[in-house]
Formats: structure tokens, sequence, C-alpha cells
């Protein structure tokens, strides 16, 4: 994570952020191309760098003006369509967490459930990654290349960034419930995707302090996790409804992932209260510190 591009205070802060876009796109660009990716690699990979990708656009939106939104749609709509195999491995990781915590279904039973999301999995797969998607996709990310090349961000200052890194801290901590138990899952959903987004922004400014940005990092990440594991019980409950594959299981599945998700939910509560503890001003004045003495 070190070697990739960020910002530096030996280097023009425009620049440094023009070469962080391109270093995303170039790897998307590659997970796509890889021979050594499997479909299911590649769209997983893919999807993770446009996740990047749209923080970073986030992070610009001020200084980019009316592009920058065609670049967003063009990055949500392509990773959306790729998500429907991605959906399914989640359901296949969600019942994975079960088993490894006492859920009270035979072996028989848990291969059976397996194997009817994997097939719609391996059938999603076959749908997604087609021809006219590369194509669809060079076009995006060649498209985003030439936009990267003429973004007015030549005189952007540190100060700039900082002020945006802590309007998007704010708006993750704002989403943090009041009440963790009580939260809904589309409520928990809308902070994983703001915690997401700052995990990758704190990304671009990892060498100016890397033992505090590195704890930073990590933790953002650790909470990712706890919601996003949450979010896949979600997917995996769907599936139990009825006229879904696992309808048969519903009674026995229902009450081990309710449990599972209060543990997640537990969890992300205490990663939350130690992330978000500064309030969005002292977080900003100390990424100039940091900007500062870097």
């Amino acid at each position: 994570m070190s070697d990739k591009p960020a910002l530096r205070p030996d280097l023009a802060v425009g620049e440094a952020l023009r070469e962080v876009a391109r270093a995303i796109l170039t790897d998307a660009r590659t997970a796509i191309e890889s021979p050594d990716n499997s479909d299911a690699v590649a769209v997983h990979q893919f999807r993770r760098e446009m996740k990047h990708w749209r923080a970073l656009l986030r992070l610009l939106d001020p200084f980019l003006g009316a592009e920058s939104e065609g670049l967003h749609i063009t990055a949500r709509d392509i990773a959306r369509d790729l998500g429907g195999a991605r959906d399914l491995q989640t359901a296949l990781d969600a019942l994975d967490d079960l088993k490894q915590h006492d859920l009270p279904l035979s072996e028989r039973s848990v291969k059976n459930m397996r194997k009817r999301i994997d097939e719609l999995r391996k059938a999603g797969e076959l749908t997604a990654l087609t021809a006219d998607m590369r194509l669809r996709i060079a076009q995006a990310l060649g498209d985003a290349d030439v936009a990267v090349n003429r973004w007015p961000i030549q005189q952007l200052k540190f100060a700039d960034v900082a002020k945006q890194l802590a309007a998007s801290y704010r708006a993750a901590r704002r989403a943090v419930p009041e009440s963790w138990p009580k939260a809904s899952p589309d409520a928990l959903h809308e902070l994983r995707k703001l915690v997401v987004i700052h995990r990758y922004q704190i990304q671009v400014v990892q060498p100016l302090w890397k033992r505090i940005t590195k704890m930073w990092i990590s933790e953002a990440q650790r909470l990712r996790e706890r919601l996003g594991q949450h979010q896949d019980l979600e997917v995996l409950e769907r599936l139990t409804e009825a006229g879904q594959p696992l309808a048969a299981w519903r009674a026995r599945l229902e009450p081990p992932i309710a449990a599972r998700q209060r543990r997640h939910v537990a969890a992300a509560r205490k990663v939350a209260t130690r992330l978000f503890v500064d309030k969005p001003g002292a977080f900003q004045r100390r990424l100039v510190v940091m900007w500062k003495t870097g």
C-alpha cells in the first residue's frame, strides 16, 4: 500500500492526485485483462477498484465540475451490472460464517444449500463478464484516462484536500447509529458505504504519518468488514424467503442469522467508537499538522 502514489509534501498536490487516479485505473484494467484471473476474480478486483475510483472522485468533486458526475455514473452502473454473481458469493461467505459459529444444521444440509447458491452464482458469472461487457469496461477506462489528463487540479492545495477528507469523515461519523441494536439494515449498509469511501480516501495521505495512517486504515477496514458480514447475512436471509432457493431452511436459519448479526453489530460499535472519537474539526487539524510536519 505504501508504494502506491499518494500525497507527499515534496510533490504538487494536484499532480500527486492525478497519479493516484492513474494508478487506480491501471489496477482496474489489470484486473479485467490479466490472463491469470478467472472471471470471478476479475469481477471482484475490478469492482473493488471502482469503489476506490469513486471514493477519489468524491474527494475531488468540488474541483472537477460537471464531468465528475458522468464518471461517477459510468463506474456505478458497470459495477452494479457486474454485481449479481458477487452478491451470491457473499451469501456463500455468510453461510461459511454461520458454519464456523455453531450452525445447528447437518453437514448434508449445508452442502445442499451451498450447491444451490453456487449453481446460481456460476450462472451469474457466465452472463456477467461477456465480450460486450469487456468492451464497455475498456471504453469507460479509456474515457476516464482522458478525463484525468484534463482535470483542472493544478492549483489544488493540501488545505482543500484536508477539508474534503474531513467532510467524508463527518458524513461517516453522522451515519453512526445512536442505538446500534435498533439500527436498520439499510442504515448499517449506508454507514458501510461511507466507511468504504473514508477508508480509500485516507490512503492518499498515508505517507504523511505511516504508523498512524496504517492503524487508521486498518481500523476502517475492520469496521467495513464487520458491517459487510452483517450485510452478507442479509443477502443469505433473502434467499430463504418464499420462492427462493433456501426457503426450505428458513425456520432453522433465521435464529442463527439473527444471533450472528448481533455479534457483528456489537463488534462494529466498538470499532466505530474508536474510529470516530474526534470531531471533524479536530480530524481536519490533525491532517494539516501531518502535512506540515511530513
